[in-house]
């Protein structure tokens, strides 16, 4: 992937060049086809007033403030995030703190502190359900009427719906990443759910089975489901490798092991070690299972690589987007 864009927290002053943009508003988990199309409204509405394209989004996701006991399954933490919207050529991404105060200001203190003061933006462009304020208070109306009071425009975008008529929603991509149903959640995010972490020292049995891997630690929350994928690595420097990749506690070897993603990259002979790499899931193979002894664990990790090498072959981009992702 490209070098990342500038991630500006809210709480710092916007530099002077990025004063005066058009601001998408949200918290754009996943960045899925549905964000993308408030995305791409800010992007061409900036375009047209020849001023940058900033995204305003919140960190953490607001849920983890409300519903601190419920695990949250994030798809794009912020690095990632900040990726993708690298790639959509955003100019920067701020980060407003989601904290107790935050969520205690008002519609009207939201406005003239964070829009107006803050951002001075020239528009806003956000979905047409997006609510703000202590206790949802402001509404599209609200926010339309607040930026003629204070100077800037409003775009609302009505909620994207797939082929199937459905609205294309974070919690549905969620839902199938816990399914393992990866080309399925590809089709609503418009690209191959990717994943980026260090890559971390293991206890090395892959490579004395003739399997290395390069091993991400990813959060405890994560919700993929366990089990075996066909997919491209991207390392640092941009190249790109195919692989298999294993996701889960690896039952045969070690039973009580933390969950780990598994990258085994063909023809490749290199040190991944401490170089920060994103792996995208292009398919789901099988499940996690306990086999008799590593003979029949290497067995099948032949046929695992046979499998993910045939779906590899000749795979397209799903969309602009996708291509700068993962091909």
């Amino acid at each position: 992937m490209t070098a990342i864009i500038e991630r500006i927290s809210a709480t710092a002053p916007l530099p002077a060049h990025l004063r005066g943009g058009v601001v998408a508003i949200g918290n754009f988990d996943g960045v899925h086809r549905g964000h993308q199309a408030v995305l791409e409204r800010a992007l061409a509405e900036s375009r047209r007033r020849g001023v940058p394209a900033l995204v305003l989004t919140f960190e953490p996701h607001p849920r983890k403030l409300f519903r601190p006991d419920t695990p949250l399954f994030v798809l794009t933490p912020p690095p990632m995030k900040a990726r993708l919207l690298t790639l959509l050529d955003f100019a920067a991404v701020v980060e407003q703190p989601f904290d107790r105060d935050f969520a205690n200001l008002s519609a009207e203190d939201f406005v003239t502190g964070v829009l107006d003061r803050n951002l001075g933006v020239t528009h806003a462009v956000t979905g047409f359900d997006f609510h703000f304020g202590k206790d949802r208070q402001g509404g599209p109306a609200y926010l339309m009427a607040a930026g003629e009071r204070h100077g800037f425009g409003v775009t609302l975008v009505d909620a994207f719906r797939d082929e199937g008529a459905e609205v294309v929603s974070s919690s549905r991509i969620r839902a199938l990443l816990c399914e393992g149903a990866a080309a399925e959640a590809a089709g609503l995010l418009g690209y191959r759910y990717t994943i980026e972490a260090e890559v971390v020292g293991g206890q090395k049995l892959g490579r004395t089975l003739g399997f290395p891997t390069a091993n991400m630690r990813l959060s405890p929350e994560t919700g993929l489901r366990e089990g075996i994928y066909a997919v491209r690595l991207r390392r640092a420097d941009g190249t790109l490798h195919d692989g298999v990749a294993s996701f889960g506690r690896r039952p045969t070897v070690d039973a009580n092991g933390a969950p780990l993603l598994e990258t085994f990259v063909f023809d490749f002979s290199g040190d991944l070690y401490g170089e920060t790499c994103a792996v995208s899931l292009f398919g789901f193979l099988r499940p996690e299972v306990k086999f008799d002894g590593l003979d029949a664990l290497v067995t099948q990790m032949r046929q695992d690589e046979a499998e993910a090498r045939a779906l590899l072959t000749g795979v397209k981009p799903l969309s602009e987007l996708d291509a700068k992702v993962a091909f």
